[in-house]
């Protein structure tokens, strides 16, 4: 199966949903898998069955000998596509950057190429004995990101 065929087949339910897809996988034994994400709020189970039900009814198990599994995206997931990014914006992230560094920061903006966060860290000021807080807004290259994901807390 290919994915560019099962996302033509499907895409006008997913966002009849108020979704959209993360990620299709199809292995070589011909699991598919599909991640999505609502455009609000969580996805619902009902979703991700009637999702499930329309791949179902546009390819012939017989034929294609597959099986087939919808899913959200996960909250401990790395963001994939540009729209969980967007989605994001104005809430606190986990960011791996290149080199080994990592921050919580709030998402301020995200595009192709780029991500803003803004964010507070302990830092050496001239003049000052002891690090204080200092905010940041910076803007990484998305070159720059190994990975970013919602950042959990719990209180």
């Amino acid at each position: 199966m290919e994915i560019s065929v099962i996302k033509d087949a499907i895409e006008a339910e997913i966002v009849a949903r108020g979704c959209f897809i993360v990620e299709i996988s199809v292995s070589k034994d011909n699991d598919v898998t599909i991640a999505i994400e609502s455009e609000e709020a969580e996805v619902e189970i009902d979703d991700c069955v009637c999702i499930s039900r329309c791949f179902e009814s546009r390819f012939d198990r017989e034929k294609e000998d597959y099986s087939i599994t919808v899913t959200s995206a996960g909250l401990d997931q790395p963001f994939k596509v540009l729209k969980q990014f967007t989605k994001a914006i104005g809430k606190k992230v986990e960011v791996s950057l290149k080199g080994g560094r990592k921050l919580i920061a709030e998402l301020t903006a995200a595009d192709e190429g780029h991500i803003t966060l803004h964010y507070t860290a302990r830092e050496l000021v001239e003049g000052k004995k002891k690090k204080e807080l200092v905010e940041h807004t910076d803007e990484f290259a998305m070159d720059q990101v190994n990975a970013v994901r919602p950042y959990i807390e719990f209180e």
